[in-house]
Protein backbone atom coordinates (compact mmCIF):
# COMPACT_ATOMS: atom_id res chain seq x y z
CA UNK A 1 0.00 0.00 0.00
CA UNK A 2 1.01 3.58 -0.55
CA UNK A 3 -0.31 7.13 -0.81
CA UNK A 4 -0.72 9.55 -3.70
CA UNK A 5 -1.56 13.24 -3.27
CA UNK A 6 -4.06 15.13 -5.40
CA UNK A 7 -5.99 18.37 -5.04
CA UNK A 8 -9.51 19.60 -5.41
CA UNK A 9 -10.34 22.34 -7.88
CA UNK A 10 -10.37 24.84 -5.00
CA UNK A 11 -6.66 24.09 -4.48
CA UNK A 12 -6.99 22.09 -1.25
CA UNK A 13 -4.89 18.93 -1.21
CA UNK A 14 -6.06 15.45 -0.27
CA UNK A 15 -4.39 12.07 -0.16
CA UNK A 16 -5.46 8.70 -1.51
CA UNK A 17 -4.52 5.44 0.18
CA UNK A 18 -3.91 2.80 -2.49
CA UNK A 19 -4.08 -0.88 -1.48
CA UNK A 20 -3.15 -3.63 -3.97
CA UNK A 21 -2.82 -7.39 -4.11
CA UNK A 22 -1.59 -9.26 -7.20
CA UNK A 23 -2.67 -6.46 -9.52
CA UNK A 24 -6.10 -6.14 -7.93
CA UNK A 25 -6.93 -2.77 -6.39
CA UNK A 26 -8.51 -3.54 -3.04
CA UNK A 27 -9.02 0.06 -1.91
CA UNK A 28 -8.69 3.66 -3.02
CA UNK A 29 -9.47 5.69 0.09
CA UNK A 30 -9.33 9.50 -0.18
CA UNK A 31 -8.99 11.76 2.84
CA UNK A 32 -7.81 15.21 3.88
CA UNK A 33 -5.86 13.86 6.83
CA UNK A 34 -4.86 10.21 6.62
CA UNK A 35 -3.77 8.94 10.01
CA UNK A 36 -2.71 5.45 11.01
CA UNK A 37 -6.14 5.00 12.58
CA UNK A 38 -7.84 5.84 9.25
CA UNK A 39 -5.52 3.47 7.38
CA UNK A 40 -6.37 0.69 9.86
CA UNK A 41 -10.10 1.41 9.45
CA UNK A 42 -9.76 1.14 5.66
CA UNK A 43 -7.88 -2.15 6.04
CA UNK A 44 -10.67 -3.45 8.29
CA UNK A 45 -12.97 -3.14 5.28
CA UNK A 46 -10.51 -5.03 3.09
CA UNK A 47 -10.23 -7.82 5.68
CA UNK A 48 -14.02 -8.14 5.95
CA UNK A 49 -14.34 -8.66 2.21
CA UNK A 50 -11.15 -10.52 1.56
CA UNK A 51 -9.55 -12.00 4.66
CA UNK A 52 -6.36 -10.99 6.44
CA UNK A 53 -3.17 -10.68 4.45
CA UNK A 54 -0.04 -12.52 5.51
CA UNK A 55 1.93 -9.31 5.11
CA UNK A 56 1.67 -5.78 3.74
CA UNK A 57 4.56 -3.99 2.05
CA UNK A 58 4.73 -0.22 2.49
CA UNK A 59 7.08 2.70 2.85
CA UNK A 60 8.14 4.26 6.14
CA UNK A 61 5.47 6.96 6.33
CA UNK A 62 4.30 8.05 9.76
CA UNK A 63 0.78 6.72 9.08
CA UNK A 64 2.18 3.24 8.51
CA UNK A 65 4.54 3.31 11.51
CA UNK A 66 1.86 4.41 13.94
CA UNK A 67 0.64 2.70 17.08
CA UNK A 68 -2.76 2.26 15.43
CA UNK A 69 -1.17 0.27 12.59
CA UNK A 70 0.92 -1.78 15.00
CA UNK A 71 -2.22 -2.65 16.96
CA UNK A 72 -4.16 -3.44 13.79
CA UNK A 73 -1.38 -5.72 12.50
CA UNK A 74 -1.16 -7.54 15.84
CA UNK A 75 -4.94 -8.04 16.07
CA UNK A 76 -5.11 -9.35 12.49
CA UNK A 77 -1.88 -11.41 12.59
CA UNK A 78 -0.35 -9.41 9.73
CA UNK A 79 3.36 -8.76 9.23
CA UNK A 80 4.17 -5.17 8.25
CA UNK A 81 7.07 -5.14 5.76
CA UNK A 82 8.66 -1.72 5.46
CA UNK A 83 10.80 -0.96 2.41
CA UNK A 84 14.21 0.63 2.87
CA UNK A 85 14.05 4.45 2.95
CA UNK A 86 14.45 5.93 -0.53
CA UNK A 87 13.93 2.57 -2.26
CA UNK A 88 10.43 2.71 -3.83
CA UNK A 89 11.44 -0.03 -6.28
CA UNK A 90 11.09 -2.46 -3.34
CA UNK A 91 7.34 -1.86 -3.61
CA UNK A 92 7.29 -1.73 -7.42
CA UNK A 93 3.80 -3.16 -7.91
CA UNK A 94 2.11 -0.31 -6.04
CA UNK A 95 4.41 2.28 -7.63
CA UNK A 96 3.45 1.01 -11.09
CA UNK A 97 -0.21 0.99 -10.13
CA UNK A 98 0.01 4.55 -8.80
CA UNK A 99 1.42 5.66 -12.17
CA UNK A 100 -1.53 4.06 -13.93
CA UNK A 101 -3.93 5.69 -11.46
CA UNK A 102 -2.38 9.07 -12.30
CA UNK A 103 -2.46 8.52 -16.07
CA UNK A 104 -5.96 7.10 -16.30
CA UNK A 105 -7.87 8.74 -13.47
CA UNK A 106 -6.24 11.59 -11.58
CA UNK A 107 -4.97 13.41 -14.69
CA UNK A 108 -8.33 12.93 -16.43
CA UNK A 109 -10.81 14.05 -13.78
CA UNK A 110 -11.42 17.25 -11.86
CA UNK A 111 -12.31 16.71 -8.21
CA UNK A 112 -14.82 19.08 -6.63
CA UNK A 113 -15.38 17.50 -3.22
CA UNK A 114 -14.48 14.45 -1.16
CA UNK A 115 -17.73 12.76 -2.21
CA UNK A 116 -16.95 13.49 -5.86
CA UNK A 117 -13.41 12.11 -5.48
CA UNK A 118 -14.67 9.00 -3.67
CA UNK A 119 -17.24 8.29 -6.43
CA UNK A 120 -14.79 8.81 -9.32
CA UNK A 121 -12.08 6.75 -7.66
CA UNK A 122 -14.47 3.88 -6.95
CA UNK A 123 -15.78 3.91 -10.52
CA UNK A 124 -12.22 3.74 -11.85
CA UNK A 125 -11.25 1.02 -9.34
CA UNK A 126 -14.18 -1.18 -10.38
CA UNK A 127 -13.36 -0.73 -14.07
CA UNK A 128 -9.70 -1.52 -13.41
CA UNK A 129 -10.56 -4.71 -11.51
CA UNK A 130 -13.39 -6.04 -13.68
CA UNK A 131 -12.86 -4.90 -17.28
CA UNK A 132 -9.09 -5.01 -17.89
CA UNK A 133 -7.31 -8.28 -18.54
CA UNK A 134 -3.62 -8.39 -17.60
CA UNK A 135 -1.05 -10.44 -19.48
CA UNK A 136 0.70 -11.26 -16.18
CA UNK A 137 -2.57 -12.84 -14.98
CA UNK A 138 -3.05 -15.03 -18.06
CA UNK A 139 -5.31 -12.43 -19.71
CA UNK A 140 -7.72 -12.54 -16.78
CA UNK A 141 -8.99 -9.42 -15.07
CA UNK A 142 -7.77 -8.94 -11.50
CA UNK A 143 -11.21 -9.94 -10.21
CA UNK A 144 -11.29 -13.10 -12.36
CA UNK A 145 -7.79 -14.04 -11.21
CA UNK A 146 -8.68 -13.47 -7.57
CA UNK A 147 -11.81 -15.61 -7.92
CA UNK A 148 -9.88 -18.42 -9.60
CA UNK A 149 -7.25 -18.41 -6.83
CA UNK A 150 -9.51 -17.70 -3.88
CA UNK A 151 -12.81 -19.30 -4.86
CA UNK A 152 -15.41 -16.96 -3.40
CA UNK A 153 -12.86 -14.17 -3.02
CA UNK A 154 -12.34 -14.85 0.69
CA UNK A 155 -8.78 -16.02 1.25
CA UNK A 156 -5.49 -15.06 2.80
CA UNK A 157 -3.97 -12.53 0.45
CA UNK A 158 -1.07 -13.70 -1.64
CA UNK A 159 2.25 -11.88 -1.46
CA UNK A 160 4.10 -10.91 -4.61
CA UNK A 161 3.14 -11.55 -8.20
CA UNK A 162 1.68 -14.81 -9.55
Amino acid sequence: MDFVTERFENGRYFRILTVMDTRECLALEPGISMTGKKVAHCLDGVVIGRGSPESITMDNGTEFQSGAMDAWAYQNDVRLDFIHPGKPIENGLIESFNGRLWDECLNVHLFWSMEDARAKLEEWRLDYNTARPHSALGQLTPEEYSSSVCGEGICRLKTGDP
